[in-house]
């Protein structure tokens, strides 16, 4: 697949805001700062269809992108950010598990970890959390261009080991600022929308 026109389509907090749920949905998770918004970026080939930011947990409201017309991308707000408050936190864990568990047309979510550390507790909830909808399957091992070959085989099989993945799962590395991995997950992608 190759993603040939890209539309903002909204922020959402709630569920009222969403578009509607006549296309399928991919959505994107993953703690805060690893690289959601540049991975979306390098998919669809822009620099600003997601908004990058140094510094994390910039994203706090659920995007929707529509992708050649045919379905939407959705950035989720990271997780796991140690410097916001427990309500705003609480707020978010609501607002995820709201869009994560009625979302009808939700086809699957890529779950990303940063391929040069042992996958957090928050990961693995998320995981756990992803698999009793249905969701999991497709993980995201960012960073990629951080590690040498050696530690990339080994990184991905400490990812496998610690989010207790099915055999099943496919796990891809992907460098956004090498532009490696980002065909494989559109092919993964491509299948998951048949």
């Amino acid at each position: 697949m190759k993603i040939n026109r890209v539309e903002f389509l909204c922020s959402a907090v709630k569920k009222s805001q969403y578009p509607d749920e006549s296309l399928p949905e991919i959505a994107f998770a993953g703690r805060s700062n690893v690289g959601k918004s540049s991975l979306i970026n390098l998919l669809t080939n822009s620099r600003s269809t997601a908004k990058v930011s140094s510094s994390p947990g910039k994203t706090r409201t659920i995007n929707f992108f529509l992708i050649n017309g045919g379905f939407r991308i959705v950035d989720l707000p990271g997780y796991g950010y140690a410097r916001v408050s427990r309500s705003t936190s609480e707020d978010w864990g609501r607002m995820m598990e709201e869009y994560l568990s009625g979302r009808p047309n939700l086809k699957k979510v890529v779950q990303l970890v940063d391929i040069r550390h042992e996958p957090s507790a928050q990961d693995v909830q998320m995981y756990d959390y992803l698999r009793y909808y249905g969701l999991s399957g497709l993980i995201v091992a960012t960073k990629a261009d951080k590690v040498s070959r050696n530690e990339l085989n080994k990184n991905v099989a400490l990812i496998k080991r610690t989010l207790n993945a099915d055999e099943s799962d496919i796990i891809i590395p992907v460098s956004a600022l090498k532009k490696t991995g980002a065909d494989r997950l559109l092919d993964q992608m491509e299948k998951v929308l048949r």
